[in-house]
């Protein structure tokens, strides 16, 4: 358990550090004493000779202020103790008789004991609670604290100590140095919702065995897509687990026994799938419980396949001609899958069968974005604009999110050639 300190912490720091520079200043310097009233004290609260330790500043450590996560949950909840990481900056003051340079003497032996044990150890605290002078502080759980403060020397220029003296204190200077002390993690103590207790515990060891992915292809060896509905052969190692599942996106498909086996699944494809770029995982879940209910295994890899929408029909019912044989108009076109609101559409015309002394004509149109709140979420009919179409018998296909319908071809032969031309649009 990570513990944390509470509201007792900068008083505590400052008391060991007292208590430390006290033991340290004691064996070398006899009958000098460590306080902590404000330089300015009038009261004789002030140590004649000795060691004046205030805190003059606390500021938010800069490294360690984002390591706190939200402790709330959006409905105000708490889940965890909040923590808030602070530097602490004294100022070390020293006084005595000048004509024997006490000050000095006394600089020279807290920065030797500083630079020697910079850390405020757990047992230095101990020790210090420990002390009768510091009883108001007994509750306090810093010796336990995950972070131990180390204690820096700050270089402060003359202006600013200048500014210290003149403006915070209003007094005359005494010879002083700073040290920052990093870090101090003071927690709140709201205590959080507790989560409720373990019934009883279950320990389960498995191997890990890893599904991998190296292919996946359609079933029907002469397909060269894969489409809406498709059955399709995913080729690896180790796919066959426990409890074995296919993870496409946000579906999940289980496959029959029968066409499961460690190197190969044979799945259907739901026709929910849009087409476009899928990503495929094969999932390893693991029975546990007295009910035996699956649970989060080992996933493969995530291997990618194209699923390429198909055209069902596509006309093109009212084109103006320009008088020079260039048409405009729409085309209308039925597409499996239906095409998601998002996604983009492009219509690829080519034409079939041009004259021999000159090149096919080749248009490229992009569907009307159908991003409005009135249109459906997906539609199996798309309206795509065309303009300056020259007349003619025109191949047609369709891009959707880069997947790309395809044409069927007979590629027995010498000479592959198109079965039957579908889908075509005949530009008139």
């Amino acid at each position: 358990m990570i513990i944390l300190s509470n509201y007792l912490s900068i008083a505590t720091v400052t008391a060991a550090l007292r208590w430390t520079l006290q033991s340290a200043i004691n064996k070398n310097i006899s009958g000098a004493d460590v306080k902590t009233a404000r330089p300015d004290d009038t009261g004789g609260k002030l140590p004649s000779p000795g060691v004046n330790v205030y805190l003059y500043q606390v500021t938010q450590n800069l490294a360690m202020r984002n390591s706190d996560l939200p402790g709330r949950l959006s409905q105000g909840q708490l889940i965890k103790r909040q923590n808030v990481p602070l530097d602490l900056h004294y100022l070390l003051t020293f006084y005595g008789d000048d004509e024997y340079l006490m000050p000095q003497r006394l600089l020279a032996s807290v920065v030797s004991a500083l630079h020697s044990k910079p850390v405020l150890t757990r047992q230095m605290i101990k020790n210090m609670l420990a002390d009768p002078t510091f009883n108001y502080l007994s509750t306090s759980n810093l010796a336990d604290a995950i972070e131990t403060v180390k204690f820096t020397q700050v270089n402060l220029s003359l202006e600013e100590l200048a500014k210290i003296w003149s403006v915070f204190f209003q007094t005359h200077y005494s010879l002083s140095v700073a040290y920052i002390g990093t870090a101090v993690l003071v927690e709140s103590e709201e205590t959080p919702q507790k989560a409720l207790p373990v019934r009883e515990r279950g320990i389960y060891t498995i191997p890990f065995d890893q599904p991998c992915i190296e292919k996946i292809v359609p079933q029907d060896e002469e397909a060269r897509t894969i489409v809406s509905g498709s059955t399709i052969v995913i080729k690896g190692k180790r796919m066959a687990g426990e409890v074995t599942v296919i993870r496409i996106g946000d579906i999940e498909i289980t496959p029959s026994p029968e066409n499961l086996t460690r190197d190969f699944i044979t799945i259907t494809l739901p026709t929910s799938l849009r087409a476009g770029i899928q990503g495929l995982a094969v999932v390893h879940k693991i029975l546990m419980g007295k009910q035996e209910v699956p649970h989060r295994g080992v996933e493969s890899n995530v291997f990618p396949f194209v699923l390429s929408p198909r055209i069902t029909s596509v006309t093109a019912p009212a084109l103006v001609n320009d008088g020079n044989d260039n048409m405009s108009g729409d085309v209308l076109l039925d597409i499996d899958p239906e095409v998601g609101k998002k996604q983009r559409a492009v219509l690829l015309l080519n034409e079939l069968d041009p004259p021999s002394d000159r090149v096919p004509w080749a248009y490229i149109f992009e569907a009307l974005s159908r991003d409005e709140p009135a249109n459906p979420a997906s539609t199996g009919t798309i309206t795509i604009p065309v303009k300056m179409v020259k007349k003619g018998h025109y191949l047609v296909r369709i891009r959707i999110d880069d997947a790309e319908s395809e044409l069927d071809v007979d590629s027995h032969g010498t000479n592959p050639t198109y079965k039957y031309i579908v889908p075509e649009v005949e530009i008139k």
